[in-house]
Parts: C-alpha cells; sequence; structure tokens
C-alpha cells in the first residue's frame, strides 16, 4: 500500500513539474505575440496589446525601466514581477569565444 501511495505521489510530482517548468519558459517582450505574452503571470490581453502596439510604434525594449516607462499600466514592481514570471527583455546574445592563442613559431 506505502509503495502504490509513494508511487502516485512521485508521478504527481513530476507531471505538476513539467506543466510549471513549461509555464515560466521566457518569453521575450521584443518577439512575443499576444498568446506569448499572456502565458507570462500578470500579463492580460489589454496589456498584452498595450506591450504590442508600443514595440510597434517606437521599437523594441532596452531595459526593464524601458518597459515600465512606455506601456501604459506597468510600472517598475509589475515588470519586476513579469520577469520573475519568464518574461526578458531581449535576448541576450552568447559572448564571442575568445581567438586560440598563437603559437610562436615563425
Amino acid at each position: 500500500m506505502f509503495k502504490t501511495l509513494l508511487r502516485r505521489g512521485c508521478l504527481a510530482a513530476a507531471v505538476w513539474i513539467s506543466f510549471t517548468g513549461a509555464a515560466m519558459a521566457a518569453v521575450d517582450v521584443n518577439t512575443a505575440d499576444a498568446s506569448a505574452l499572456t502565458s507570462v503571470k500578470g500579463i492580460g490581453p489589454a496589456t498584452a496589446k498595450n506591450i504590442i502596439d508600443e514595440r510597434t510604434k517606437h521599437g523594441p525594449y532596452k531595459s526593464p525601466a524601458d518597459l515600465a516607462e512606455r506601456v501604459s499600466g506597468v510600472g517598475p514592481k509589475s515588470v519586476g514581477r513579469m520577469q520573475e514570471a519568464g518574461l526578458t527583455i531581449g535576448a541576450k546574445a552568447a559572448p564571442a569565444a575568445a581567438p586560440a592563442p598563437r603559437s610562436a613559431k615563425r
């Protein structure tokens, strides 16, 4: 009986983790469509529309402060909570690889 409960508990935990992991996928505010934006906790249809309209008119967001300043109804605290929920501001480029050192041969 205990083993059955343990198996069911582990299965339920695995399912829960897989769903919450998918919900925490990063959503870039500069490339996301309305459905992707509304998947982030704290962003509803109206806010998603405001974000996309402002981005279309004035270009990509440069920072969390820029997003908070440009989008009506979104302040710094809201942006912070959205970032905790998976919103990103611009994709971070991978750093360039350092060139291999040259040998002293001539």
